[in-house]
């Protein structure tokens, strides 16, 4: 057997390299290149093995936590079919990486990590930044991403990677089971040799397949749809990662079935399509809610339907509604004691479709949908548009962003007030224009996300949407958009502290405690003073980019117009009132209250939340 002799972390590097990716017979490389920052548990290793190879291309990053924003952005944008690698030493830099690795989990995004780690040989210890552990010398910090990771392996040898890295791709690629994958790499053994044989280096091509759905649940999906009144399509995140958006339309035009979407599924209909209902759940619209409460048949397609989109269980209140799933992950598909079909949601649909040829729901029912299309539309209409003076809404704010961008542009937010409302209120063009993570909805991802998807997709606008909160948690990226030359426009809403918790607060009775940047009061004792001053044009200036102000819809325009013509990462800041919220729109939450408390507001908040607890329902 011929052999090439090389480090553990040389051998990986080549393996990514030869890494490739199939569908519908378009073939390209899986890994795009690495991320990270360089310590003393990698450089020697896996850093080494990067300045070898610069054909995988390293991104200098801030901080290990956004490297994986940035890649599951990346895969996201991708569609799943490219990744990035994230590297990072051993200690604090691995355990940053725990937050991230968690988001691209929840989200199902593959993310590489190769986190540095203690000595295998152990007559090395403890070292700098090396966790000591009483009850065994095999564990490490890096323990804390196996809760977070879908495959995690110790590489405490360098032949270990022989059956390592095939396993690592394998969830990689998996359409059902993808997320991170973590390999723990010590640092003796990165820098060890092994004679690898050469087979291991050749090209691997990793097809994604189509299935299509079982014939007899075909079958009993088709007696499902037949014998609906009020079938309702939930699209999910499936949806748009099977490329699978066109069947939907085609569908639910020949059908008459409205389409709700969830946040991981906007886009997968455009908002101007007669039988696009729009955001459901709790933050979806009026229509997609009144539909899906009366809905007899939901049928879900890509969604895993997370607390938001059921809005606690509450949203389907018809005592004989059924659930028809189909799912590329069996686990989903089994969901709410649905029929499952597990398959590929376009095949499923363009099957579906074939098989239900000629049948369509009622003209009243057709027309019903239809009409809370039209009526939503002008409500987003409304928000976008009337004036509510100074300082601005946020739905003002996104009416102006959504107006000013193209089709093909992207808007991208995480946490906060924003994503529910951008999930009510932008109006997709593109199934790739609506770019949210919200299934950990992690603050601090906006900026690295937005890196990522322009990474993924360069030739593309990327508007990202991002309060106070989450830039001071989190803008060191806009330092390596700036270094790496990728062009971002960035509007910072300033709207004075953490105002999504702070109206949840409000809504259980508790005023907004403890959620806004105020000084203390010493007469109060309580963050309840004078609001604290902090420029945030000064602070993205520092960090090396463009920037603007509004105060204005009109400023905010003119400010749009000029970000677009600018070559480097642009911030816009403009002022935002937190109490110019939007309203529910036939949807509830659950966030249990008090149940006893001394504060009369919560005592009142506890009581509506027992009325309202009682439409929770089991779907046995």
């Amino acid at each position: 057997m011929k052999t090439q002799r090389l480090t553990t972390a040389q051998a990986i590097i080549r393996f990514l390299l030869r890494q490739q990716i199939e569908r519908d017979g378009r073939r390209q490389p899986f890994f795009a290149g690495c991320l990270g920052i360089f310590g003393h548990g990698c450089i020697a290793g896996i850093g080494q093995a990067l300045q070898q190879y610069p054909q995988c291309r390293y991104y200098l990053t801030k901080n290990e936590q956004a490297s994986v924003h940035i890649a599951a952005a990346f895969a996201k944008m991708s569609n799943r079919l490219c990744a990035l690698a994230c590297v990072s030493s051993i200690g604090p830099g691995a355990t940053n990486m725990v937050t991230g690795a968690a988001a691209a989990t929840v989200n199902r995004l593959p993310v590489l990590l190769l986190p540095g780690d203690i000595f295998a040989r152990r007559n090395v210890g403890p070292v700098l930044q090396q966790l000591e552990h009483p009850s065994s010398q095999d564990t490490s910090v890096n323990d804390c991403l196996r809760p977070v990771s879908k495959y995690w392996d110790r590489i405490n040898r360098p032949d270990q990677l022989m059956n390592a890295l095939p396993e690592a791709m394998r969830v990689l690629t998996s359409q059902a089971e993808t997320g991170a994958v973590t390999l723990a790499l010590p640092q003796d053994v990165q820098a060890e040799a092994w004679n690898y044989p050469v087979e291991l280096f050749e090209n691997r091509v990793w097809s994604i397949p189509r299935p299509v759905p079982e014939a007899v649940l075909l079958n009993r999906a088709v007696e499902l749809v037949r014998a609906s009144r009020k079938p309702l399509i939930v699209a999910g995140g499936g949806v748009i990662y099977s490329e699978a958006t066109e069947a939907l339309t085609t569908f639910a035009a020949l059908t008459g079935i409205p389409v709700a979407e969830t946040q991981a599924g906007k886009g997968s209909l455009r908002y101007d399509r007669p039988q696009s209902l729009g955001a459901i759940g709790v933050t979806g619209t009026f229509g997609a809610n009144i539909i899906a409460r009366e809905a007899d048949l939901v049928i879900g397609i890509g969604t895993r339907y997370s607390d938001f989109t059921t809005a606690s269980k509450t949203a389907f209140q018809n005592p004989k509604v059924r659930f028809l799933n189909i799912n590329i992950a069996e686990f989903d598909a089994f969901k709410h004691s649905g029929l499952p079909l597990v398959a590929d949601a376009r095949a499923a649909l363009e099957t579906l479709g074939k098989a239900l040829r000629g049948w369509q729901v009622s003209g009243a029912y057709r027309n019903r949908g239809e009409q809370f299309n039209r009526a939503w539309d002008k409500e987003v209409d409304r928000i976008y548009h009337t004036p509510t003076g100074l300082p601005v809404s946020q739905g003002e704010v996104i009416g102006a962003v959504n107006d000013f961008s193209r089709p093909q542009d992207v808007v991208l937010c995480a946490a906060g007030s924003l994503p529910g409302d951008l999930h009510k209120l932008w109006r997709t063009r593109d199934p790739k224009g609506y770019h949210l993570e919200y299934g950990y909805s992690c603050m601090g991802y906006e900026i690295a996300g937005g890196l990522g998807a322009k990474m993924a997709a360069p030739d593309r606008e990327i508007y990202v949407l991002v309060g106070d909160g989450s830039w001071l948690m989190m803008s060191s990226e806009l330092v390596t958009a700036v270094q790496e030359g990728y062009k971002l426009t960035i509007v910072l809403l300033d709207n004075h502290g953490f105002q999504s918790i702070g109206g949840l607060s409000q809504a259980i009775g508790s005023g907004g405690f403890g959620t806004q940047y105020r000084f203390r009061n010493p007469e109060s004792g309580q963050l309840d003073g004078q609001p604290v001053p902090i420029d945030f044009a000064a602070n993205a200036r520092s960090l090396g980019a463009h920037v603007l102000t509004a105060r204005d819809i009109p400023e905010l325009k003119d400010a749009l117009g000029k970000a677009r013509k600018q070559t480097k990462p642009t911030v816009i800041v403009v002022e935002t009132d937190p109490d110019k919220r939007l309203p529910g729109y036939e949807s509830w939450w659950d966030v249990p209250v008090a149940e006893v408390s001394e504060i009369s507001s919560v005592r009142k908040a506890r009581k509506e939340f027992e009325k309202a607890v009682k439409k929770e329902k089991y779907f046995l």
